[in-house]
């Protein structure tokens, strides 16, 4: 049964199962016993669930003084980060009479555990990274009220999107590389098909070709220490001049190149300079400390929370994206002179 571009309604859900608006009611309110038959009621959930309808349960909630829920679909990737983007959502939620129900995507890809399952479930709206975005789609979260982190405004499947100035970031990374008299590097990317991803590469690859007599090589890996240290030992084993440093996509990249740089008996940032992007706790748990972009993870959970409450009340969510700040720390330093 093909679905309709708006968001179903009890009437077409009444429609498909054959019943009355009433009846349909009943069964989604968990009504239904001793009213309809039980294969009147599986009929209804039957078309209900084809249909993808969600009961909105908003307006009712607020007669009763009941709290209203978001759900935010995020990547189990870089959980760190993603705590804080929580965070800073469910504080700003708990201001407004909102609470927050944390949906985490398995490896950012493919569906978890439905946490639509019930049929009383009442959402408002819906934050997602768009890291998650499968995920989303799978359980439907696309037919509700919608604010995408992390998303191409161009593109982007939501009523609004917030971005971290991550573009700025990487132009500070490549500038101070390029300050330090950097210019061979080695591009360590997220093997994640994602626009943030696509937005690092793009910015660096640009940056980098302003300037005569550089060059950028790509290896790419998933987002975890282990597959960092194979793409790094893989990139420094193939022919050709040493890159003097290493750009990574996420601060766990950086962590898999230390230690593939270490295997390799080179030093950090004697004779490859390594950078981060998240400012994660790793960054200075490792030695010697990251210079890595910090991303304000909170601020960016905040704003994705006051875009969607812009959403639900009709008004133009506040635009421009966060700003991100270069932490210049001890693993990037001049190039050896050969």
């Amino acid at each position: 049964m093909a679905r309709s571009s708006t968001r179903p309604t009890s009437r077409d859900v009444a429609q498909a199962a054959g019943v009355s608006q009433a009846a349909v009611s009943l069964v989604l309110g968990d009504k239904w016993r001793g009213r309809v038959s039980e294969t009147t009621a599986e009929r209804v959930r039957d078309a209900a669930r084809e249909l993808g309808y969600r009961p909105n349960l908003a307006a009712r909630n607020l007669r009763l003084g009941h709290t209203r829920t978001v759900l935010l679909v995020v990547p189990a990737l870089t959980t760190e980060f993603f705590a804080g983007v929580y965070t800073g959502a469910a504080r700003v939620a708990a201001d407004h009479g909102f609470g927050v129900v944390l949906y985490p995507s398995p490896e950012g890809i493919g569906p978890a555990r439905d946490p639509f399952a019930s049929a009383q479930a009442a959402l408002d709206g819906v934050i997602a990274s768009s890291m998650a975005a499968d995920a989303l789609t799978a359980i439907r979260g696309d037919q509700l009220p919608l604010v995408m982190l992390d998303s191409d405004p161009e593109g982007s499947l939501g009523a609004a999107t917030v971005n971290l100035d991550i573009t700025d970031g990487i132009r500070q990374v490549t500038q101070h590389l390029l300050d330090l008299g950097h210019r061979r590097i080695l591009h360590l990317a997220a093997d994640v098909p994602s626009w943030t991803f696509e937005v690092r590469a793009r910015e660096l690859a640009t940056r980098m070709a302003a300037v005569r007599g550089t060059h950028v090589r790509t290896a790419r890996a998933p987002i975890s220490i282990e597959g960092a240290l194979a793409a790094t030992e893989a990139a420094l084993a193939t022919p050709g001049p040493r890159p003097t440093a290493v750009v990574c996509d996420d601060d766990k990249l950086a962590a898999g190149a230390y230690k593939a740089l270490r295997r390799l008996g080179l030093r950090i940032p004697d004779d490859v300079s390594v950078t981060g992007v998240d400012d994660l706790g790793l960054a200075t748990a490792i030695d010697p400390e990251l210079t890595t972009v910090r991303l304000d993870a909170e601020r960016f959970g905040e704003h994705g929370m006051h875009a969607l409450l812009a959403v639900l009340e009709g008004r133009e969510p506040e635009g421009g994206d966060i700003p991100v700040e270069l932490v210049v720390r001890g693993s990037t330093a001049p190039p050896r002179t050969t």
